[in-house]
C-alpha cells in the first residue's frame, strides 16, 4: 500500500488591485456562493500539476472574470484554523488588473472596494488578517 501522507490543501488566494488606466480604484472582493458565507479575496484550492502561480491566474478568472498579472507575493498563511472546513496553507499573491469584475464560479459577486471601505467585520477565514498586512506593507512601503 502506498503510503498518502495527510497534509494541509494547498490554496492561493488574490489581492486584486484594480486599475483604470493608471488610476487606481480599489480592490475585490468577492461574495461567496458557498459555506462560509460573506465577503472574501478571490481564490481557490491549487490542482495537482499546476504551479500555484497559475492556479492563481486561473482562479481569479473563474471568480471575477478578469485577466490578472501578478506583482508580487505578500505571504504564506498556513494557521490550522484559518479556514473552519479544514486545515489550509494558502499561498497570497498581490496582482493587478483592469477592467469591470463579475462575480463567476464560486462566486456570488465580485465587487471593487477603496482600501478606507474595506468591510473588515464581514470577512471570512483569515482574510483580515491577510488584508491587514497588505494595508501595512503600503503603508511601509510610501
Amino acid at each position: 500500500m502506498p503510503f498518502t501522507p495527510e497534509t494541509p490543501y494547498l490554496t492561493t488566494d488574490g489581492i486584486i488591485e484594480l486599475y483604470e488606466g493608471d488610476t487606481f480604484k480599489g480592490i475585490i472582493l468577492i461574495e461567496r456562493k458557498n459555506a462560509p458565507k460573506g465577503l472574501a479575496l478571490p481564490g481557490g484550492f491549487v490542482d495537482v500539476g499546476e504551479r500555484v502561480e497559475e492556479a492563481l491566474v486561473r482562479e481569479m478568472q473563474e471568480e471575477t472574470n478578469l485577466e490578472v498579472e501578478i506583482s508580487t507575493l505578500l505571504g504564506v498563511y498556513s494557521d490550522p484554523k484559518r479556514d473552519p472546513r479544514f486545515h489550509t496553507a494558502s499561498v497570497v499573491f498581490v496582482a493587478k488588473a483592469q477592467g469591470q469584475p463579475q462575480g463567476g464560479d464560486d462566486a456570488k459577486t465580485a465587487k471593487v472596494y477603496a482600501l478606507e471601505e474595506i468591510p473588515m467585520d464581514q470577512l471570512v477565514f483569515d482574510h483580515g488578517t491577510i488584508l491587514k498586512d497588505y494595508l501595512l506593507q503600503l503603508h511601509t512601503n510610501k
